[in-house]
């Protein structure tokens, strides 16, 4: 394994990332689209099943992350993707136990950060939901924001450990503890890069659901909106996952990785 060595980009780097992702989507387009219809069907599947299913798609997440690369790479290769394309790469010796591996490291992380975020306010929280029948749901939220916003500190540690770990395994055969400290390289060396890459899908999302928003109070069709906002959440997901593959690109030199 020659050595690896993560790129220091500008800040300007996070709307490249963009910009080169829609590029990358307008090559195959329904590819995409169809595999952010499958993605999401998965997610929505493992939601209906309680904690088991939230676990499983934690666990599941690095695998799932590693073959939306993978298409991606096949896309900027000018490959078509076919059925028998999408799980190609898990058929390479290792792959698989390596990812799943990385799951399970992903599922206990995100487990430890729960119980951290939720244990110093165990107290206040209990004393919401108190002995009543009926809970006091305004007293329960106020509760919770605590615990949710020491999580959602928790969470942007573990995204910086966990966001490159899928190609750097797969790819690059990286050892997880190795894999782990690559990511957080990378993403502290870009982290301004990454904060405006990150602020600008937010407006993105959130403008764009806002315009839907105002549609619905001109009178636009409940229903409609309903299919217009899935079909959004849809494009904005296959954008998404072509951007993903950009900042590997940019960050990490391809010519380094295993072809899968």
């Amino acid at each position: 394994m020659t050595s690896l060595q993560a790129a220091i980009l500008p800040p300007s780097a996070g709307w490249s990332w963009i910009v080169q992702g829609i590029r990358l989507f307008r090559r195959q387009p329904m590819a995409m689209i169809f595999w952010s219809v499958a993605t999401s069907f998965f997610v929505n599947v493992g939601a209906l099943v309680p904690v088991l299913g939230q676990a499983a798609l934690v666990l599941l997440t690095p695998l799932l992350a590693f073959l939306t690369l993978c298409a991606c790479r096949k896309l900027d290769e000018g490959v078509r993707m076919v059925p028998g394309l999408w799980l190609q790469p898990l058929q390479s010796p290792g792959t698989t136990g390596a990812l799943l591996k990385l799951g399970l490291a992903y599922l206990g992380c995100s487990f430890l950060a729960a119980l951290a975020a939720v244990l110093p306010f165990m107290s206040s929280m209990l004393d919401a939901l108190g002995t009543a029948e009926q809970p006091d749901f305004t007293a329960l939220l106020q509760a919770l924001q605590g615990p949710l916003m020491v999580f959602g500190l928790f969470y942007v540690l573990l995204s910086a450990l966990f966001w490159h770990t899928p190609a750097l395994v797969g790819w690059h055969r990286l050892p997880l503890r190795r894999a782990l400290f690559y990511s957080m390289v990378a993403c502290w060396r870009n982290k301004y890069a990454i904060i405006l890459y990150v602020a600008t899908w937010a407006a993105l999302f959130f403008g764009l659901h806002g315009l839907l928003e105002g549609l619905a109070a001109v009178g636009l069709p409940a229903g409609l909106l309903a299919w217009l906002a899935l079909l959004l959440d849809v494009f904005i997901t296959a954008l998404l996952y072509c951007s993903f593959y950009t900042i590997y690109t940019t960050i990490f030199r391809p010519s380094q990785a295993a072809s899968t």
